[in-house]
């Protein structure tokens, strides 16, 4: 196969050598800025993160070793940096664990003949991969990244990757002035040990710094810095001194205050028709010294090798090693509409997603959540952590692939996000599993959700009728894990850690796949039953049949009580039969109100329809064409419903659906903000979920599967379709970096700042790896012929 780099060799080799390209005769400096040691201004203004609408992320593809991460192995050491972009700049890099930002954002602000512009704000921008097959399918996540002044003075391209055996960041940029005569400078605002406080820096030419406590990084230039500078933000940082068109004053140091603060390189002043071409590598470590020889030994590589390396090009081992592991791939990919671009990328960002320290630590999105208007002076994970639902869906998605370990890899981590008698601060019952944890298992959330202890007991079942662990281990994992899932999903027990100290009846369930609600969930019980059923068949192979029948008979119980709890005979929609989002009690036709979330109103329980009953057609709960389904299927996606409780909404011809009905948790629709901006107000309004096109492209694959035609035309005909409705449809939602997100906008309420179109991603979390998940899922499931999560000892015990 061709492969196809993109890469200005002789523009960046010029660069390294100490040379620019520069056409015009230079232009003359402006003043001299004013020189002094310690910047003014501590602490800075109060920090927040960044746009979480990411168009890239990336990270260096890492070999496991006997199933773990260490150095030594094909891909030499383990690089434990990663990085993201939106708005056409680097966004929250970082480095340690992957929660552990170390970089908030790296951006250029241009001085120009009419005023300053600034990179994200006064630029348009477009992402491309740099490493492409001959079908333009990405190969690695190294990226070009370009920006253009929206009045359309200059230009920057920005080449962008990490160092498979360094802890560095490198930054290939090449700035182009189109209209008049612009002063490029580069701005890094660094968020040291995940917080944007407490920072301390020095500025060299040949070297800016930034540390907070044992954590360091030095960013390097090829070649001097015109001027270097650091400042605290909003009072002496570069950017703040630039409104004028002059960096009038430079620092040399933040001194003995720490603070939120900015670093300032400047660069050569361009004429008309003038580009230069500067490289910059971001190097890491605990010291100081640790740090520059990380940026160093980047550098004395060549930057050509580092790139090669991580591609994997040629007999290196990179990331087209990785691309070529996974067997089935190229097979499912043939089910896309848009040539398999998509597929390549998720795959890239599903392992993109994993902690380069605790194997198999799969996390929800490499972002934190409208982080433009969130705090950062507390460390904070946003969706950089441990969801043991979203882990399930993300190892899934990887087995769908062909990846022969990740997925092992995953399921053998779970035990350390597990509660145990001897788990910090537990004195409750055991065997559940953790709502939200850091990849080290530190605890961060700990509401109970039964879905989350049911679903590591699926993929550990899916993981040995694959062959991918083999009897012996399965034993030995049912009796340290496994068993204690199931006798929790049975007998429940009171929760002790931390605030939480409700008891649990199974499957009541303290919170539902949205973390908001208790009762009777239709797809918590789709998971728990399906749990029980295969954990009983684990139990049986692991020679114990009274524990095999105790689950059976209690996913029987459960089974049986589907419809009496969770479908109401006389809702406020249609002819009142439907599934319900979720019960209180055991009566759903008592209109109980379900508790007030994100600003929303407490609602009765018969108003709030969603997708989570076709959760017990995937697992194979209920077939396809089981009344209770048919039933709601009309409720689900009636259109006519007043915007609150509406929960369809097709978008650019594409099937879309919110999560719920009075869903809050998205942009306000009276105010266009962020969510939780202004506190939670009446205003917020969940928007459009990817997921859930592909979940209802699932549910129309077995609806088909379940009652096909004599005609094979016409089957072949009706899979099609639901590559063209479905498989289309989620491609749709993708951006121009192949990422796909959470939420897109449904043209409800006033316009964001962003200004969305309609079907666009917005600024909740960008990439969700359960949104790639659910895509790679549905194109296996198109391919097989077959429901990827459908489990068959549940579908024959149960469907009907």
């Amino acid at each position: 196969m061709r492969i196809i780099s993109r890469l200005a060799s002789g523009v960046a080799l010029a660069a390294l050598a100490g040379c620019a390209t520069l056409d015009a005769a230079p232009v003359a400096d402006a003043p001299a800025p004013v020189i002094s040691a310690v910047a003014p201004g501590a602490p800075g203004d109060r920090p927040t993160w960044s746009n979480a609408a990411k168009t890239g992320a990336g990270a260096s593809y890492e070999a496991y070793v006997d199933g773990q991460y260490r150095d030594g192995g094909r891909t030499g050491d383990v690089s434990r940096v990663w990085f993201s972009l939106a708005d056409g700049v680097l966004t929250e890099t970082m480095y340690g664990l992957i929660h552990q930002a170390q970089i908030k954002q790296l951006r250029f602000a241009v001085v120009t003949d009419t005023g300053l512009s600034v990179e994200g704000t006064d630029t348009t921008s477009r992402t491309e991969y740099l490493h492409t097959d001959d079908h333009g399918r990405p190969l690695s996540p190294a990226y070009r990244v370009i920006t253009t002044d929206k009045q359309g003075r200059y230009e920057i391209e920005k080449r962008i990757f990490t160092d498979p055996d360094n802890q560095a960041l490198v930054v290939r940029a090449t700035i182009r002035a189109l209209k008049g005569q612009v002063t490029p400078y580069v701005l890094l605002e660094p968020h040291m040990a995940n917080t944007g406080v407490g920072d301390s820096g020095e500025a060299q030419r040949g070297a800016l710094h930034a540390s907070e406590g044992d954590v360091h990084l030095t960013f390097r230039p090829t070649l001097p810095f015109e001027t270097a500078s650091v400042g605290f933000v909003g009072a002496s940082d570069g950017l703040t001194d630039l409104a004028d068109g002059r960096l009038d004053n430079v620092h040399e140091t933040t001194g003995n205050q720490p603070g939120a603060i900015m670093l300032t390189g400047g660069l050569p002043r361009l004429g008309p028709n003038q580009s230069l071409s500067r490289d910059f590598v971001i190097g890491f470590g605990s010291t100081r010294t640790a740090a520059s020889s990380a940026a160093n030994r980047t550098v004395a590589t060549g930057l050509d090798e580092v790139l090669a390396r991580f591609n994997g090009e040629g007999d290196r081992v990179g990331w087209e090693d990785y691309i070529a592991s996974l067997t089935d791939l190229p097979r499912i990919a043939e089910q896309s509409t848009d040539g398999g671009k998509l597929a390549w990328a998720s795959a890239l960002m599903l392992k993109v997603q994993e902690d380069r320290t605790y194997a198999g630590a799969l996390i929800a999105s490499l972002s934190n959540p409208w982080g433009d208007t969130v705090d950062a002076t507390e460390s904070s994970t946003g969706y950089k952590a441990v969801w043991p639902r979203d882990f399930y869906q993300v190892a899934m998605a990887l087995m769908a692939l062909g990846d022969a370990e990740t997925p092992v890899a995953a399921f053998r981590y779970l035990p350390r996000v597990q509660v145990r008698a001897d788990t910090p601060g537990n004195t409750g019952a055991t065997g559940w599993f953790l709502q939200k944890t850091h990849v080290d298992g530190e605890i961060e959330w700990v509401g109970v959700q039964l879905d989350q202890t049911a679903m590591p007991i699926m993929l550990g079942w899916k993981l040995w009728k694959a062959g991918r662990i083999g009897d012996a281990e399965l034993a030995a994992i049912y009796a340290r894990m496994i068993k204690p899932a199931a006798d929790f999903l049975v007998d429940g027990g009171t929760a002790g850690i931390l605030w939480n100290d409700r008891r649990i009846t199974p499957p009541w369930t303290q919170q539902e796949r949205w973390e908001e609600q208790e009762g009777y969930s239709p797809s918590t019980t789709a998971a728990v039953i399906t749990g029980l059923t295969v954990a009983a068949d684990i139990a049986r192979a692991s020679g114990d049949p009274a524990s095999a029948a105790r689950y059976l008979a209690a996913a029987d119980d459960y089974a049986s009580k589907v419809e009496a709890r969770m479908f109401t005979t006389a809702g406020e929609y249609g002819d009142g039969r439907y599934f319900l989002r979720l019960s209180r009690n055991e009566n759903p036709n008592d209109k109980l109100p379900l508790g007030e979330n994100n600003g929303q109103p407490a609602m009765p329980e018969d108003r709030i329809i969603d997708g989570g009953f076709l959760e017990l057609v995937r697992y194979g709960v209920r077939a396809a064409d089981a009344p209770s389904i048919v039933a709601s299927l009309p409720e689900y996606d009636d259109q006519t419903r007043e915007a609150r409780f509406r929960v369809r909404y097709d978008l650019n011809g594409v099937p879309g659906f919110r999560r719920y009905g009075n869903d809050g948790y998205g942009e306000n629709a009276d105010t266009g903000g962020n969510y939780g901006v202004g506190g939670m107000t009446p205003g917020q309004r969940g928007r459009v979920w990817p997921i859930f096109t592909g979940e209802r492209g699932h549910y129309e694959l077995a609806a088909l599967l379940a009652n096909p035609s004599a005609d094979q035309d016409w089957n072949r005909a009706q899979l099609n379709l639901i590559r063209q409705t479905y498989v289309r449809g989620m491609e749709s939602f993708g951006n121009d970096g192949l990422l796909l997100p959470e939420q897109v906008w449904d043209g409800v309420g006033d316009a964001t700042p962003h200004g969305y179109r309609p079907g666009q991603g917005t600024n909740s979390a960008t990439p969700l790896a359960w949104t790639h998940a659910e895509y790679i899922k549905l194109l296996r499931s198109l391919a097989d012929r077959a429901v990827w999560d459908r489990y068959a000892p549940v579908e024959a015990r149960y469907a009907r």
